[in-house]
């Protein structure tokens, strides 16, 4: 059987419906297009995310499920309380996200990244636009874990998050919860679940039923003075 995909060659041209996204592989929408800013934040204001790699052409996806956390319902575990009132580790938020971007793509293997250079560079414009946001987990001067994403309206949408110290991820997706629930955060949305976000308390929802909350809450924005470099703490 042949399926159609559509490629989306017209500069500016609308997403397809995420109803018409493939159930294998799941959740392919469509090819083509390009990374520019205006273009990726539409695709997340519809539900639709970039994923390829090096050899193949943009692609675009909305899978079902969608992985998703609520950020008030995050509970770290004893250990990771007791790892944290250990550790001395400070945790930032927007000091270096190109940092943080470059971090993520280059502690995986080359199989397994789909941080191309390409989104690297995209994902950093969007940074310096003030759209894309990061948490830095650091030791001492070095900083050994982090995440970063797109803030959609009261929606964080994950991209990627690296450790190379033991919990560092943790750490950071701790202190991301803590602060995105304190200033009105309302759902982080995590795209495609794995072991590691399934020990974090991440749960599947349907895609209808994260496209419904996307649209309740994406137009309703947290002001962006909020997101300024700064230092983090649990303490509310």
């Amino acid at each position: 059987m042949t399926l159609y995909l559509p490629c989306l060659d017209t500069l500016n041209e609308p997403f397809p419906p995420v109803e018409q996204a493939l159930n294998e592989p799941n959740g392919l929408l469509a090819f083509g297009g390009n990374l520019h800013p205006e273009t990726i934040l539409q695709a997340y204001q519809s539900g639709i995310f970039p994923w390829f790699s090096d050899d193949d052409p943009i692609l675009w996806w909305s899978p079902t499920p969608r992985a998703v956390i609520r950020p008030a319902e995050f509970k770290p575990s004893k250990s990771l309380r007791k790892h944290m009132r250990r550790s001395g580790l400070t945790v930032t938020l927007n000091k270096a996200t190109p940092l943080i971007i470059k971090l993520c793509a280059s502690t995986r293997s080359i199989e397994e990244t789909w941080i191309t250079q390409e989104m690297q560079d995209a994902y950093i414009k969007l940074a310096h636009l003030g759209h894309c946001h990061s948490i830095e987990v650091w030791q001492n001067d070095s900083i050994i874990g982090g995440l970063y994403g797109l803030k959609i309206g009261r929606i964080f949408c994950g991209e990627s998050m690296f450790s190379s110290e033991s919990n560092a991820s943790k750490i950071a997706f701790w202190h991301l919860c803590h602060y995105f629930n304190r200033v009105g955060g309302q759902l982080i949305d995590c795209q495609i679940m794995n072991d590691h976000l399934l020990s974090l308390g991440v749960i599947d929802i349907t895609r209808e039923s994260f496209i419904s909350q996307l649209d309740q809450y994406k137009s309703s924005n947290i002001a962006d003075d909020l997101f300024h470099p700064q230092t983090l703490s649990l303490e509310d």
